[in-house]
């Protein structure tokens, strides 16, 4: 019996059936804008699309954040469309965070845990109807929401590729916007939402950010990002307004003490080693944990927890000179003997001029005002050199200006 043969297909029709085939990172609807101001090739993939990493220089990108404003591209944003008679159950039971005071409208930043009480992931969660609410997430997570969805009459849809996003972020940001059209946006409060249509488009406006500072993000129609963008640029250009990418974004929300997945922890699902999990509680997240709801994913793993107090905690960190302790193992003393933990984040602060960072420690050296030692390693004309650098341990955010929160925000 000869078997069936196997249809051979033409490249062009491989191609078409699979896009993924021959490129296999997708490119966002601002692709072609960003491809044109990039000076020096640099890009990073993010779940799934390619990313621009640096436009021209990190510093100049940086600075802009804090003195103008910035674009940058949230589109590989992962989102969920989360719809039905019991959404706002099914949302509450999978969250630390009591959705139920979440009203339509407003947008609130949650962790959900496995049993264990650590993390999966974080996001945020924007309440848009009744019964109908969006979940932003850094990664793809369909199969852990969809196994929590059984019992409850939820539709859970991914609509990453449905909607174009970009973060509009910075001092002058909300000047930018209402010069744009976003008329009525200056009275946007924070983790509030806006809907708007400028010249026939709609535009739905958050104001969120990851950056600690003033901004906003703008959620729009993939056929209308490159319009968007164009007609942003012009409107900032007399206020500074450019495009930045990843490295100068991570500067600014290491200032602000926000954490970043696979970087400052992972999710639980994806550890290999034992003891490599975080909870909320340790990462300094229990104010997202709230006790007095009815049961969430975790809870009876966390009250656990806080009662006999965490192992280890997620803190700031003040450390001497002026060389970053990038991935530093951190001691107890200066002589290195009792490691008690490592830093996951750390940055020469130009804004704040001081040389902080985000670390892990065990108890009790997680507390306020203890001195610790980070381990420097240095590499000066191809020579490695250490150094034991004093650290403080501090409280966060590193930066917090007060404008982040006034509304309606000054004109700059």
């Amino acid at each position: 019996m000869n078997p069936t043969p196997i249809p051979i297909r033409r490249p062009a029709e491989a191609a078409a059936v699979a896009p993924h085939f021959r490129k296999p990172l997708l490119e966002t609807p601002f692709h072609a804008r960003a491809r044109e101001l990039s000076q020096i090739d640099a890009y990073v993939p993010w779940a799934g699309y390619t990313t621009v990493d640096v436009f021209t220089t990190v510093e100049q990108e940086y600075f802009a954040v804090r003195n103008a404003a910035t674009l940058y591209d949230l589109t590989p944003m992962v989102k969920y469309r989360i719809a039905g008679r019991d959404a706002l159950e099914y949302l509450n039971r999978l969250v630390t965070r009591d959705l139920r005071k979440l009203r339509i409208g407003r947008v609130s930043y949650v962790v959900w845990c496995n049993d264990r009480g650590q993390i999966i992931d974080d996001g945020t969660v924007f309440r848009l109807g009744e019964n109908e609410f969006r979940l932003c997430t850094a990664e793809r997570q369909m199969d852990w929401l969809l196994d929590s969805s059984i019992g409850f009459q939820v539709e859970v849809e991914e609509v990453t590729t449905d909607i174009a996003a970009l973060a509009v972020q910075g001092p002058t940001s909300c000047f930018v916007l209402k010069r744009f059209g976003l008329e009525g946006v200056e009275r946007l409060k924070v983790f509030e939402i806006g809907e708007f249509v400028v010249r026939g488009r709609p535009l739905t406006v958050s104001r969120t950010g990851f950056t600690g500072d003033l901004g906003y993000e703008l959620w729009m129609r993939p056929e209308d990002a490159l319009a968007v963008w164009d007609e942003l640029m012009a409107a900032g250009r007399t206020r500074g307004l450019r495009a930045i990418g990843s490295q100068a974004l991570n500067m600014a929300r290491i200032e602000a003490g926000f954490l970043m997945p696979n970087i400052d922890f992972v999710n639980a699902e994806h550890t290999i080693r034992l003891d490599r999990e975080r909870t909320p509680l340790e990462l300094g997240l229990g104010w997202l944990v709230d006790f007095d709801k009815p049961h969430f994913n975790g809870r009876r793993a966390l009250l656990a927890e806080r009662a006999r107090g965490s192992s280890r905690m997620l803190i700031g960190l003040d450390v001497a000179g002026n060389k970053p302790a990038h991935n530093a193992l951190l001691y107890a003393e200066e002589a290195g003997r009792r490691e008690v933990g490592s830093v996951t984040s750390a940055l020469w602060s130009p804004t704040c001029k001081r040389n902080i960072a985000l670390a892990i420690v065990e108890a009790p050296y997680y507390t306020l005002g203890t001195t610790l030692w980070a381990d420097i390693y240095l590499n000066r004309e191809l020579v490695w050199e250490r150094r034991m650098a004093r650290c403080s341990v501090v409280d966060k955010p590193f930066f917090a200006p007060e404008r982040r929160r006034a509304t309606p925000p000054a004109d700059r």
